[in-house]
């Protein structure tokens, strides 16, 4: 298969087998592409069946402790929505993975994962999590999903200890477009010295709106996140500002030249998805600024494999090693 540019001939890497046969058995319908043409049509379908769990089901039947908070907006008047849960009964401050939800920059909604969140990873480690509904393109355009996730941490550290947090040991993470926000939040709290988190967990983060990679040319037409709905998200996200040289690395921190000074940093992808290459090279460059990053690169993977197949030997490797980061990094 020839790439755009005459760059060569792409090759999709092999899927692991039993990721392989969760994706077939899933058809076509998980790889279809996102269009700009078919993007508003795609976000009143993801709005209508994607889960909003009320704050009664969050609560599990009294499993966990829910509430609503929200965040004064970047100067518009507007309030950021952050939705905080913690397992009941647990005394003392905890501490926080305050949540960025994936879905491009354009889908996606700050309930939807508290389930799975609580039940992997608050629940077994103690912690708290608050999860972040930011704006999304292109209804908001950058800075407008950023600013939401900066201003809510803001509001968070500030009243970590009415809220029965550590803001000593706040996390920042995110999947995907989640993923990607959380590198670009530790950067702009960084650089504006704001709320200093304890660690940064990137989770096949949507870094570079280049949309070059060797992989992104691999996985073209394969991934359940390809070149097509990437280059959608990012211009539904950045408009005309896409590709430009000047583009600031809050916006996409693939572009930031100078990674030093940022909270210890856990990366993962797949090697068979879009976001391998830009993930690999973000660990490698807060690498060379003396910075501390975990890379994993799990093998036959494609983009949100541990979504579609949680119970894959691969998934449960990818969670365990998660948890294991989590636990170092909260243990310090």
């Amino acid at each position: 298969m020839s790439s755009e540019g005459g760059q060569g001939a792409w090759s999709a890497p092999h899927l692991d087998p039993e990721l392989g046969a969760v994706l077939a058995a899933l058809g076509g319908r998980a790889r279809e592409p996102v269009t700009p043409q078919g993007l508003a049509e795609l976000q009143r379908r993801d709005a209508a069946a994607r889960p909003r769990p009320t704050l009664d089901e969050l609560a599990d039947g009294g499993r966990f402790e829910v509430t609503e908070l929200s965040a004064p907006g970047n100067g518009d008047g507007g309030q950021v929505g952050l939705v905080g849960a913690r397992p009941a009964g647990q005394g003392g401050p905890l501490p926080l993975l305050y949540y960025l939800h994936g879905g491009g920059m354009v889908m996606g909604n700050a309930r939807s994962v508290l389930p799975r969140l609580l039940r992997d990873l608050a629940l077994p480690l103690g912690l708290a999590v608050v999860s972040v509904e930011y704006r999304l393109a292109p209804g908001t355009r950058y800075p407008g999903a950023v600013e939401d996730c900066y201003a809510g941490l803001v509001r968070v550290a500030e009243q970590a200890s009415a809220l029965g947090l550590d803001a000593e040991r706040i996390v920042v993470a995110g999947k995907s477009a989640g993923g990607g926000l959380a590198a670009a939040l530790a950067l702009l709290t960084r650089d504006r010295g704001g709320p200093v988190p304890a660690g940064q967990l990137l989770l096949s983060p949507m870094l570079d709106d280049r949309n070059d990679t060797v992989s992104g040319h691999q996985m073209a037409g394969h991934d359940t996140w390809d070149r097509t709905s990437n280059a959608t998200a990012w211009q539904a996200v950045l408009g005309d500002r896409r590709g430009a040289a000047d583009l600031p690395p809050y916006a996409a921190p693939a572009r930031a030249t100078e990674l030093g000074g940022l909270p210890p940093a856990y990366l993962e992808a797949g090697s068979a998805e879009t976001f391998r290459d830009e993930t690999v090279a973000y660990a490698d460059a807060i690498w060379r600024a003396g910075g501390e990053a975990e890379l994993h690169v799990w093998p036959g993977a494609f983009h949100g494999f541990d979504t579609f197949a949680p119970q894959a030997a691969v998934s449960r490797d990818a969670l365990d090693a998660r948890t294991r980061w989590l636990r170092r990094i909260l243990g310090r």
